[in-house]
């Protein structure tokens, strides 16, 4: 049981596998949670879906699940905070029904329509130069190509569905939507808010909507929701919710941040150049950083952080863990009329100790994990996975490695800009930095994919940096969420969170397979460059 004297945060991690709710003390201590899936519905044609109805009856379930426990007092739980995946819309009326099925952060069907807006006679990466500069200057970024932002979103519904549009009382975030499932209230976070491109953070103390940049894109202004800090009391929870939830009606409700700003306060790594990488679904390398910069060219900027008046850098690759799923459910263990229902063993602890057994290199069979295009280092939704030099002589052992070591290349491939994106805020800051130092000389890891020994050594050994395994990483999220409302609320400072989270391990670079790993790395890149035409004829 707990001590009566901590209290605790309903923290809910909303991922695109579904929600972890999780009973979370002030200082970032896990007592207990709870998992639910829920569906993904992907058709060709770029359409990636979830209905919203899913995700608040899993929040519901687990939530139930913990909070009936008795881990906790519920007298001891005295707020909730929700941490949702990032870049999806939900279209609700006036009294918040949701009017479709969220489009969520893989979708690309507004793509199209981000391409005719960047139509110009002077492009940059296929970007229109006026246009884009405009957008940097006030966000950050703008619309990408790929149609993943939440904006793009919005334009396919206006042009596709214009009824729905037209029923929209406001376009929310999934992180927004939840919060008005629990509170009742329509509202976005300085955070959640920024993937639509339409907020100016030149003055990171006084982020708001810019009038011009929603004139540009013709969507009515009053269609998207007030802008709160992550940090903000919400409200309390509704009656039937509490009801339902068995908790009291005075319960605060924290506006909190999405996943990547979330993962971000929870890996610990909080203070400026500090980096963790997440090795969910999806994966992300990101540092606090003091500063607004963009670059274009590998889809990287600085946007708001979870902890007001900071940036943090936010990119995102489509796939990680994701390679994972796709391999166990749509390979190895696929469900057809051919095979008979059969029960799926818990098969990552298996590919551990399959990968463990295999030599560094997968005898030189590389894996792509483009398998749904990708955003950072280059914004291509046409680039697609692929097995490059499998031969008789492999088996699936081989594969299963390639796969683990081909989302460590991509990482690296992201790294590497990273790197140069900091490289002289750093030396600036401190001048005692050598040419033969790194700028990242190490990185706290997160995530379903940080659970993996096998994988963070892989990540050591491709990256060639010091990897550091965060305590119950897959919680990462949670506890940045937990971290939030406790500041929020007062329980916690910002300069307190670092200690409250604890390394279990960290993996040093194996030299044994430094010269491997970055042979196969140059020609991972080469595959890129070779194949990208190919990919777009056979995708476009």
């Amino acid at each position: 049981m707990s001590n009566s004297q901590t209290k605790y945060i309903l923290a809910i991690d909303h991922g695109t596998g579904g929600p972890k709710s999780a009973i979370v003390s002030t200082e970032g201590e896990i007592l207990e949670w709870a998992f639910k899936e829920v569906p993904l519905y992907v058709q060709k044609g770029g359409a990636a879906e979830q209905d919203p109805d899913d995700w608040w009856n899993a929040i519901l379930k687990t939530s139930k699940q913990v909070i009936d426990s008795g881990i906790v007092s519920v007298d001891d739980i005295i707020g909730i905070c929700n941490t949702s995946q990032w870049s999806g819309t939900v279209a609700v009326d006036k009294d918040g029904n949701h009017l479709m099925n969220s489009i969520i952060w893989m979708d690309t069907r507004g793509s199209k329509y981000i391409e005719k807006f960047h139509k110009s006679l002077i492009q940059v990466s296929g970007y229109s130069l006026f246009k884009i500069l405009k957008w940097i200057k006030r966000t950050g970024g703008g619309p990408s190509k790929n149609g993943k932002d939440t904006i793009a979103h919005i334009l396919w519904i206006k042009n596709e569905l214009p009824d729905i549009y037209n029923k929209t009382y406001k376009f929310l975030e999934p992180q927004d939507f939840i919060n008005l499932k629990l509170t009742g209230k329509f509202a976005t976070s300085t955070v959640s808010v920024h993937l639509h491109w339409i907020t100016d953070i030149r003055d990171i103390n006084n982020i708001k909507y810019s009038k011009k940049l929603i004139k540009g894109l013709k969507i009515a202004p009053e269609k998207f929701p007030e802008i709160k800090s992550s940090i903000d009391i919400l409200g309390t929870l509704k009656n039937d919710v509490a009801e339902e939830l068995g908790l009291n009606r005075s319960v605060k409700v924290i506006v909190g941040a999405p996943d990547v700003p979330s993962a971000s306060v929870g890996s610990g790594a909080v203070n400026n150049y500090e980096t963790h990488i997440y090795a969910g679904t999806s994966d992300w390398v990101s540092c606090p950083v003091p500063y607004k910069k963009t670059d274009i060219f590998h889809n990287i900027a600085s946007v708001p952080s979870a902890i007001p008046g900071k940036y943090i850098i936010a990119n995102e690759q489509e796939i990680a863990g994701g390679a994972l799923t796709f391999l166990r459910d749509k390979i190895l263990y696929h469900k057809d009329e051919l095979l008979k229902e059969e029960a799926v063993p818990d098969v990552y602890k298996i590919f551990d100790k399959i990968v463990e057994h295999i030599p560094a290199g997968s005898n030189n069979l590389i894996f792509t994990p483009w398998l749904i295009g990708e955003r950072a280092p280059v914004d291509d939704y046409t680039v697609r996975g692929g097995l490059y030099n499998l031969s008789l002589e492999m088996s699936r052992e081989h594969i299963i490695r390639a796969v683990f070591e081909g989302i460590a290349y991509n990482i690296r491939w992201l790294f590497i800009s990273i790197e140069q994106f900091i490289k002289k805020w750093k030396i600036k800051e401190n001048p005692n930095i050598k040419k033969q130092d790194f700028i990242i000389p190490e990185l706290n890891i997160i995530g379903g994919g940080a659970q993996s020994n096998v994988w963070c050594q892989i990540f050591a050994d491709v990256l060639n940096r010091n990897i550091k395994q965060v305590s119950n990483p897959i919680q990462a999220n949670a506890r940045g969420a937990a971290f939030i409302a406790s500041v929020g609320l007062g329980y916690l400072r910002w300069n307190e969170i670092q200690r409250c989270c604890e390394i279990s391990k960290i993996f040093k670079p194996n030299p044994d397979n430094r010269e491997i790993y970055d042979k196969l790395f140059k020609e991972y890149l080469n595959i890129y460059k070779i194949m990208r035409k190919t990919y777009k004829r056979l995708n476009k």
